[in-house]
């Protein structure tokens, strides 16, 4: 089966000295220290990975936890440099994101998470009013602290990240700017490593005017902006672009060179989500004519204006290919060749998460029908089986088994040089009370 995916590309200039220059000129980073690790100011055990200062196979700045600035941009250029793409999950739970760090560490790879508005509220729960978008200000909030808190007891880098943000949406990206800005007050760094604020649907001078706004506002405290051109096709958390005209699922090397143009003087840590034909889920083959050469005409038309400005790998911009789920390998490959860094993975990974509950009730049907009452006997309890820890679990597990194959799809394994992880201890296994998953 053929994806038809929404091709996104992430677009960072080459360089991470803007970056430092920036941060330096900000008033702020006068009065803030040094990173510190959320264990050392919780005094959390951190032991093992955990305590480590960077990664073997690296660049030094990389570290345990959350990565940002520097950090971010000097992971991304790595990527580049050594042919793989870093996985993006979009997470709506505390499980979802064990799971991914899990997949990570398993894989010996960075990883990024993200969220979009409609998974942040549903982090802070739907009984909770989204006025405002408060619901989903305080959701997103809330899961960058626990995958701050948990990325570092992990042992793997991990780029925070949120997912398309319409003109609409700009508020819940506001806010969670706000917060950023309060955290690097304290800590020295953002509290996310990027956002993405599309406005593919607006005119192209306005989409590129709004962005330049936000992005001089990210380049002060150290984040990286993701912009978007052309609309993605397909449907994803409750917007449908299924009927778009054909042509507007193409970008025009002319246009990314205007969005490079226009924001680049700002900061070099910005990145474009170009449209190539794609559409975000799994569909059947013929629905949409993918065109991932565009990347690399893309890479060509930019490196000719940059003439002796143009880096000498002549892929100055670092893309990103949206809506992956169920791409075949060879176009995956193909495009981290033309530049790709990172792949965004939704569709498949959904499935996985029902998938694996959907096989735990098959596996204990006959468990699951009442509190009391098994094909053991009338009076056997069945607590262990209802116990939702149980069937979450086996939905992790599933998810980190098909995360094995994206890593492994976007060459994203033994990236950091840590080697095989350790079994985990002290966990409940079947002996104990709990089940086989």
């Amino acid at each position: 089966m053929t994806m038809k995916f929404a091709f996104a590309f992430f677009a960072t200039i080459v360089g991470a000295d803007a970056f430092s220059s920036n941060i330096k000129s900000s008033s702020r980073a006068r009065n803030v220290g040094l990173r510190e690790k959320i264990a050392e100011e919780l005094d959390l055990p951190c032991e093992d990975e955990c305590a480590l200062k960077s990664f073997p196979n690296l660049p030094e700045s990389v570290h345990p936890g959350v990565v940002t600035g520097k950090a971010l941009a000097d992971l991304l250029n790595h990527a580049k440099e050594n042919g793989y793409a870093i996985p993006a999950v979009n997470c709506v739970s505390s499980s979802s994101i064990n799971a991914c760090l899990e997949a990570a560490r398993k894989n010996d790879a960075p990883i990024i998470i993200q969220f979009s508005s409609g998974g942040s509220q549903f982090y802070a729960g739907k009984g909770l009013d989204n006025k405002n978008y408060a619901a989903a200000i305080a959701g997103a909030v809330s899961g960058a602290f626990h995958v701050r808190t948990l990325s570092e007891q992990y042992g793997v880098p991990v780029i925070l990240h949120t997912d398309h943000c319409a003109k609409k949406l700009l508020p819940w990206v506001d806010g969670l700017l706000n917060a950023s800005e309060r955290y690097y007050e304290k800590h020295g760094e953002p509290l996310f490593s990027s956002h993405m604020i599309d406005l593919s649907e607006e005119p192209i001078e306005e989409n590129i005017e709004i962005c330049k706004e936000y992005l001089a506002r990210f380049s002060k405290i150290g984040m990286l902006l993701e912009m978007e051109l052309g609309i993605t096709g397909g449907e994803e958390d409750g917007v449908n672009n299924e009927d778009v005209p054909l042509e507007d699922l193409y970008s025009k090397p002319e246009e990314i060179y205007q969005v490079y143009q226009e924001l680049s003087p700002i900061s070099d840590q910005f990145t474009v989500a170009a449209a190539f034909g794609n559409v975000h889920g799994v569909y059947s083959p013929g629905n949409v004519k993918l065109e991932p050469k565009i990347l690399t005409r893309a890479q060509a038309f930019i490196s000719e204006k940059l003439g002796d400005n143009a880096p000498a790998d002549k892929k100055p911009v670092k893309f990103v290919f949206h809506g992956g789920s169920g791409s075949d390998v060879s176009d995956i490959q193909e495009a981290i060749s033309y530049g790709v860094v990172k792949m965004n993975i939704d569709t498949d990974t959904q499935w996985s998460y029902w998938e694996g509950i959907k096989n735990f009730e098959t596996k204990y049907h006959d468990y699951l029908q009442g509190q009391i009452g098994n094909p053991e006997g009338p009076d056997k309890p069945n607590k262990k089986y209802y116990d939702p820890r149980e069937c979450l679990r086996a939905a992790e597990v599933n998810t980190v088994s098909r995360l094995d194959q994206c890593f492994a799809d976007l060459k994203c394994q033994n990236i950091l040089g840590l080697g095989e992880a350790k079994e985990a201890s002290n966990v409940l296994q079947p002996r104990r009370g709990g089940l086989p998953v």
